[in-house]
């Protein structure tokens, strides 16, 4: 194999395609993913909590905020990860838009769920909106781990 080529990567839990930048330092792609997400859940816990803030001191006790935060959350989170992932676990080339679509059909998923359950614990049960969120966020990381590893960056053989 020369350098021009790319190199065949494993099937590893559905997962198709060359492999990106952390298998060369974790050589397990589920564990790359697995960092990965929790460097996203983080940043995307960051963007949860800063526009809880904000939209607490612009709108105080508008329970429509509820449902903003975790809009505009899932919007801020949602473009870092695909770009994270895209680079750092998959390393695909070409397709970028069908890729985009296809990550976001993942969240299609995700993000209505997430907006009944922590409105529903926060406003039904009275739950602080920042524990609610980081609850529903295990739900989350097995929802993208399946969706994500085995469609949004899928790639036919032929175009591995």
């Amino acid at each position: 194999m020369t350098d021009d080529e790319p190199a065949k990567a494993p099937q590893t839990g559905g997962m198709v395609g060359p492999d990106g930048p952390l298998l060369k330092l974790f050589r397990d792609r589920r564990f790359a993913f697995l960092v990965v997400g929790g460097i996203n859940t983080g940043v995307g816990f960051v963007w949860f909590i800063l526009f809880s803030e904000l939209f607490d001191a612009v709108w105080p006790d508008a329970t429509w905020a509820e449902f903003a935060v975790i809009t505009c959350a899932q919007i801020t989170s949602s473009l870092s990860a695909f770009f994270l992932y895209r680079h750092l676990v998959f390393r695909v080339r070409g397709h970028l838009l069908l890729d985009f679509v296809r990550f976001q059909l993942v969240y299609v998923v995700i993000f209505p769920l997430n907006l009944v359950v922590v409105p529903a614990l926060t406003l039904g049960l009275d739950w602080n909106r920042i524990v609610a969120q980081l609850m529903f966020t295990v739900v989350y990381v097995v929802i993208s781990w399946f969706g994500h590893s085995r469609f949004s960056f899928r790639r036919k053989k032929e175009e591995e």
